[in-house]
This record gives structure tokens, C-alpha cells and sequence, in this order.
């Protein structure tokens, strides 16, 4: 990657976003059902997907409220 990329400050926000993302699916896929589903259909997939989401959030809480 150039300067050309890398020298706008546009760049380092989305960085900095991109890795909040990265690391709720990477969470799901180490400790959640993210890596393999068990269900078939597109609505219970995403209720999966939903309930993972869910259940990062819980485990957010505690650093959420001591901050």
C-alpha cells in the first residue's frame, strides 16, 4: 500500500472501524456458532447470526458500565 492511501485521514477511521468489526465476527467465529451454522433458510441463519450478536453484547456490558 502507497502513500496515495495511507495519507488521508479518512483511511485511519475506517481502519480504526474496520478492526471494531473484525474483532465481533472474529469473536463469533472463535467463541460463538459464527464458523459453522446448524440451520438452513435464510431467516434462521440470521436469527443465529442475531442471537451471536446478542450474546457479544452481554459479555460487553460489564466494560460498558465501568467506563
Amino acid at each position: 500500500m502507497d502513500g496515495r492511501t495511507t495519507r488521508h485521514g479518512s483511511y485511519d477511521q475506517s481502519q480504526k472501524r474496520r478492526k471494531m468489526i473484525e474483532c465481533i465476527f472474529g469473536w463469533g467465529k472463535q467463541h460463538g456458532t459464527m464458523r459453522k451454522t446448524k440451520h438452513r433458510g435464510v431467516a434462521r441463519v440470521a436469527g443465529g447470526f442475531l442471537l451471536n450478536l446478542i450474546a457479544y453484547n452481554l459479555i460487553r456490558i460489564p466494560k460498558l458500565v465501568a467506563a
